[in-house]
């Protein structure tokens, strides 16, 4: 495998000299990794996961699961996960994973002794006021200075009472569920009502209620903005984690600017990661897009129209589609994202002048960007700490000769191989290979890897 970028060296992005044509196999979704994470360690057995995502965001799940005393081991690339109590005084980094800073102290709340948080310096500015507030309601003893964020201390008792909480997640669904996630281990459950704006990405949540159902858990969300969990035994699992649909994004964008094809083999026929809404997003872009039980194949050729829609439910897809509105051949507006001002950077702001520092017209409205396209010309293409930045600028870089992508290393985040993807997508065409992602697969688990067409 090729080492990731230089984190100071920008990353020239590659130009694409004809059309791709290629199969591009996807490691699993990190949203469902570290699901499967958290309820592994509550299980009352051992639990394999098959083919999960091995990125900083998960490796730091699974560290911190094993700071609070979880054991997780490779066996054959999937993951073992033996429950075991709960320990305190230990420190876990969260990095700059939401999942980590939000799943975890609801888990560790279970743990004895204090467990203390912090993370990477960006993180300190991400919101964590929800998650900790629920927790004292709960009845757990929380330090965090007032700052309703990184770095603080979770002390728990062995036990946490749990019962009923109201907080507003219009900033995150994550804060939702990371009290369902740990929510079944709680003497009383848990019930969680939402007040304030609509929650962003609820297929997320949905994920969330399946993955525990899954589990075993017992979980009603038959009420609007409601969520109980009752006190459950959690099943142990054994589980194959699916492909990451949001890091398809890119490749798939790539079929679309550069006229060729794209084969995801294993997409899902059906699923509740929010990246599926690739399929009627580029469909609506000019894209012909079929899904069969091998995995989904976009086509482009038809020309690139620009669009607007609204990505609050599918709003991790927004850099990408913002890369593919500056190269389409009319206007596009994405709504529904206000939200994502609080990812890992201000992504709306970091999109609006980044493409415009190419050439492009992108401007912030309040709740998303309108984008009009111009002729774009090469340049530094900045991405904040942000690994769906480097996807967005390799994007651009396709079909804009000089693009450079400062710390492309990032994406480690949640697909340390990007790079060797790209590439391989973009290669010659290997001397006695036939065409990308028409050979049946005749058994074992595909490596996540690329095959040139």
């Amino acid at each position: 495998m090729t080492e990731p970028p230089d984190r100071t060296t920008p990353w020239a992005a590659p130009s694409a000299t004809r059309p791709v044509d290629a199969t591009v196999t996807l490691p699993g979704s990190k949203s469902l990794t570290n699901r499967y994470l958290i309820l592994a360690a509550l299980a009352g057995d051992v639990s394999r996961l098959r083919a999960p995502l091995r990125s900083r965001d998960t490796l730091l799940m699974a560290q911190a699961l094993r700071t609070l005393g979880v054991g997780v081991d490779d066996l054959d690339g999937d993951w073992l996960v033996t429950p075991a109590p709960l320990t305190g005084g230990h420190r876990i980094d969260t990095g700059l994973a939401g999942n980590v800073m939000r799943f975890v102290p609801p888990l560790a709340a279970l743990a004895k002794g204090p467990v203390e948080f912090d993370g990477d310096a960006q993180a300190r500015a991400r919101p964590m006021g929800p998650t900790l507030t629920a927790l004292r309601t709960l009845g757990v003893a929380v330090d965090d200075g007032g700052r309703a964020a990184l770095p603080f201390t979770i002390t728990g008792t062995g036990a946490v009472r749990g019962g009923t909480v109201t907080i507003d997640a219009s900033a995150s669904s994550q804060f939702i569920s990371g009290l369902l996630l740990s929510g079944a281990a709680y003497d009383e459950g848990v019930t969680v009502h939402h007040d304030g704006k609509a929650v962003p990405s609820l297929p997320h949540l949905e994920m969330t209620v399946e993955v525990l159902r899954d589990a075993g858990v017992d979980v009603d969300d038959s009420e609007a903005h409601t969520w109980r969990v009752e006190p459950s035994e959690v099943h142990a699992l054994d589980i194959t984690v699916e492909p990451d649909l949001s890091n398809a994004a890119q490749f798939l964008a790539a079929a679309v600017v550069t006229g060729g094809r794209v084969h995801i083999p294993g997409w899902p026929l059906h699923t509740t990661q929010p990246g599926d809404q690739l399929r009627d997003l580029l469909d609506r872009m000019g894209a012909t897009v079929h899904l069969d039980r091998q995995g989904l194949t976009v086509t482009g050729g038809g020309g690139l129209v620009g669009i607007d829609v609204d990505l609050h439910e599918a709003s991790e897809l927004t850099p990408v589609l913002a890369a593919l509105a500056a190269l389409a051949d009319s206007p596009s507006i994405i709504r529904g994202v206000a939200h994502i001002r609080g990812h890992e950077t201000d992504r709306l702001a970091a999109l609006a002048r980044e493409i415009t520092a190419l050439g492009g017209q992108a401007v912030e409205t309040e709740d998303g960007l309108r984008i009009t396209p111009r002729p774009l010309h090469g340049g530094l293409f900045h991405t904040y700490a942000d690994h769906r930045l480097v996807m967005a600028g390799a994007v651009l870089g396709l079909v804009t000769p000089g693009v450079l992508v400062e710390d492309a290393g990032t994406v480690a985040k949640t697909l340390p191989t990007f790079v060797d993807l790209w590439q391989a997508m973009l290669a010659p065409n290997p001397v006695g290979h036939g065409p990308a992602g028409r050979r049946p697969h005749t058994g074992g688990r595909p490596r996540p890897g690329t095959t040139r067409g």
